[in-house]
């Protein structure tokens, strides 16, 4: 069993002098918006196929016997494992910008 006292104790972070960094509030500002316009998008269509779902347009046949709503259903799907895909390509990029600015935040002298 390792002895406790001879591991490297973890050092006290200043997250109010990193909440005061312009980098880290960029990085918030950019992350926000990402995740905000992404889930808005998401359930916006998510929403409209049960309203669209009796509505003529989506109750014509499209390819044979599958009607535009199986059509759209399978879309959503797709745009499930796209929007999944985007968002780790694009959490990737968010962990490189959060060791920026802890980088900068060590750099300035902070713990």
């Amino acid at each position: 069993m390792a002895n406790v006292s001879s591991e490297k104790q973890a050092q006290p972070v200043d997250y109010h002098a990193i909440e005061a960094m312009e980098s880290f509030n960029s990085f918030v500002k950019k992350k926000n918006t990402f995740l905000f316009s992404m889930t808005t998008v998401f359930l916006i269509l998510y929403i409209l196929l049960p309203i669209l779902a009796f509505q003529p347009v989506l109750q014509q046949k499209i390819f044979g016997n599958i009607t535009g709503v199986w059509v759209y259903s399978a879309g959503l799907f797709i745009m499930t494992i796209v929007l999944c895909t985007v968002y780790v390509k694009k959490a990737a990029s968010f962990d490189k910008a959060v060791a920026a600015v802890l980088a900068e935040y060590h750099g300035k002298g902070g713990n």
